[in-house]
Order: structure tokens, then C-alpha cells, then sequence
């Protein structure tokens, strides 16, 4: 073959390649356009400030439309009801009745992370730290205090070791009060050293008081925190995402147990007695709960089948009873506000 008819050939490849590669991504667009115009419409209200006044839940909308990933509010007697829109769009949101956290990632030619403090008219109120993709974010009961979570190797919790996080908690005026990874975390009486100590998804216990996960060599423990002794104390194994309940007494979590890597179950850990109650949901929740009262917890799920992007939160009840049902469809990464 002469040089002239080489040359023609490899064109008449990249050309036949271009289109392909321009038609398949002209009909990815094509097909997520369809989904989105075939998708229900959830009911909006405009009564925002309104529902702020009263008992409500916090959650990021995932219907899918031009309002996906924006931040929901729904009163707690009818949560499943019409939502008020915030106009702010966050990955995950946590929120009190006074401010809100909203961790987000802009996905653009480069993809940057934050971590944004929201005031009540849900406008930008000040940047706070976040080291990488959002993963969870915590207020303190009083407002005070905010933790997030970011992941700053890997994107998934489901092989310890194989995954990095930095979590760092601050005042809600900006001050940094620590990188918990680099407090001394204690296990048996002995301070870890390991090279390989994490430490994620903190639940806020009041004062300077927290609990949260701490992994090394493969095993993860609840522990308790202080901010003033930089120090966190392991009280028990295979805990996760641990989520304090209303009145103090128990602990929420996501524990591996036996089961295959990248999958957990809904268990509750009662601080005084250490009884353990797996809960009545048997699918796998990657999660941190909250709780939406002293017997009930919450938690997102992505919906089986079709658009993962889609999700609903669930509730199920807290002593192991019961059987698990929807309470928001079309939501994710629920706060309990009253």
C-alpha cells in the first residue's frame, strides 16, 4: 500500500471514530434528556419562610430536572408533601435552625470542592475547610460547631485501607479547632501510631464532646472525642457513620460484620447498657443516619433500578421492630430540624 493510500486510510479511521465517539455522546445526552422529560415533577410550594418557622426536614432534592441537587425543605407533618426550593444546590447538606452546611463539588474543566456555612436565607454566609469530595458534614445541636468529611483518597468507604479521609472540625466563624486524624486515637489503653489511622464521620455530643469512626489495620471502633485533650477513645469495634440520638443515650451506625466488602447494616449501640440492635432494614446502607426522633432513624438510599442518580429517604424504626418505609421520595441526605 502506497504512503498516499496509508495516510487516507488511517483519516477515513479517525473520521469513522469521531463521529462515533460525537453520535454516542450526542445520544447519552439525547437519553438523559429523555429520562429527565419523562421523569414525574415533584410539587413545589413557595412558603419557604414559613416552613422555617416550624418542626421541618432539610434534603437535597434528587428528582431528576433543572432542580436536581438543589436543597429541599418539607414540613415534618407532611414530609413527603409539596417541597419549598432553597435556590442553594449542595452534594450533602446538614442543617439546624439556624445555619446550614453545604458541602459541593463544581464540576468544570477542573473539579474544585467546598464546604459553605448558609445563613437563613440560605445565602452564602463564609467558606469553611474541605481537603477533597464531599462525603458528610455535621452541625452541632447548638449551631456551634461544624465537622466535614471529605475524601481525599479514593471515593468509597467500602474497603478500610484502601480510602482517605481528612475531617475537620470548626466554629461556625471559620476558626479551625482541629484535623481529628491528628489526634491521638486510643484502643485498648494504647495510642495508634499506624500510618494508615482514619477517622470520619463525626456526630457532635455536646460541649466540646464527639463521637465518630477511627479505622487502623483494617478495623474500625466508635469513638469519643474531646476537642480540648485532642484525644479519641475507642468504646467498641465495627462501628461506622455513628449518628447520636435526640436524648443522648444511643448510637445509630452502619456496621460491616460478615458480610462481602462495600456492604452494611443499620444496627444501633445503646451507650449505657452496649446492647446491640440490628434494625429491620436488610439492604445495604453507605450512609450516615440521623435520627428524626428518639424511635425512628433515616437514611438515603439510592432507588433500585433505572437512574441511580434518583434516591428516597427511608425510615425504619430504631428498637429493631417494624419494617422500613419511605418518607421523602426524591431526596437525599436528610436533617431533622425543630
Amino acid at each position: 500500500m502506497s504512503m498516499r493510500a496509508r495516510i487516507s486510510a488511517l483519516v477515513a479511521i479517525l473520521l469513522t471514530a469521531t463521529l462515533g465517539a460525537t453520535g454516542y455522546v450526542l445520544y447519552e445526552r439525547q437519553a438523559q434528556a429523555d429520562s429527565v422529560a419523562a421523569a414525574p415533577k415533584v410539587p413545589v410550594r413557595d412558603d419557604l419562610t414559613a416552613l422555617r418557622a416550624a418542626p421541618h426536614l432539610v434534603f437535597r432534592n434528587t428528582a431528576l430536572g433543572d432542580r436536581y441537587g438543589e436543597v429541599a425543605v418539607t414540613p415534618l407533618t407532611n414530609p413527603d408533601g409539596p417541597r419549598a426550593m432553597t435556590g442553594a444546590s449542595c452534594d450533602r447538606i446538614y442543617a439546624t435552625s439556624t445555619d446550614a452546611i453545604c458541602l459541593s463539588a463544581d464540576r468544570g474543566l477542573v473539579t474544585t470542592y467546598k464546604a459553605k456555612l448558609l445563613d437563613q436565607s440560605w445565602a452564602e454566609r463564609r467558606d469553611l475547610p474541605l481537603a477533597g469530595i464531599p462525603s458528610r458534614a455535621r452541625l452541632s445541636a447548638d449551631g456551634s460547631l461544624v465537622a466535614t468529611t471529605a475524601f481525599v483518597f479514593g471515593d468509597s468507604y467500602a474497603n478500610p485501607g484502601q480510602f482517605s479521609t481528612r475531617t475537620v472540625v470548626s466554629k461556625v466563624d471559620g476558626t479551625v479547632l482541629g484535623d481529628i486524624e491528628q489526634f491521638d486515637l486510643v484502643v485498648d489503653g494504647k495510642v495508634v501510631t499506624a500510618a494508615d489511622k482514619n477517622l470520619w464521620g463525626v456526630t457532635f455530643a455536646g460541649g466540646n464532646r464527639f463521637y465518630a469512626t477511627a479505622a487502623s489495620g483494617g478495623k474500625t471502633w466508635l469513638v469519643e472525642g474531646d476537642l480540648s485533650t485532642k484525644r479519641v477513645t475507642a468504646l467498641r469495634s465495627d462501628v461506622e457513620c455513628p449518628s447520636l440520638s435526640p436524648d443522648g443515650t444511643r448510637i445509630a451506625f452502619k456496621k460491616h460484620g460478615k458480610l462481602q466488602a462495600g456492604k452494611w447494616r443499620l444496627a444501633v449501640y445503646d451507650l449505657k447498657t452496649g446492647k446491640e440492635t440490628v434494625l429491620a432494614e436488610q439492604r445495604s446502607v453507605d450512609d450516615q443516619a440521623v435520627w428524626l426522633d428518639n424511635s425512628r432513624v433515616l437514611y438515603g438510599l439510592a432507588r433500585d433500578g433505572g437512574d441511580r442518580a434518583t434516591s428516597d429517604i427511608w425510615s425504619v424504626p430504631a428498637d429493631g421492630t417494624g419494617s422500613p418505609q419511605i418518607l421523602v421520595h426524591d431526596a437525599w441526605s436528610p436533617a431533622v430540624v425543630r
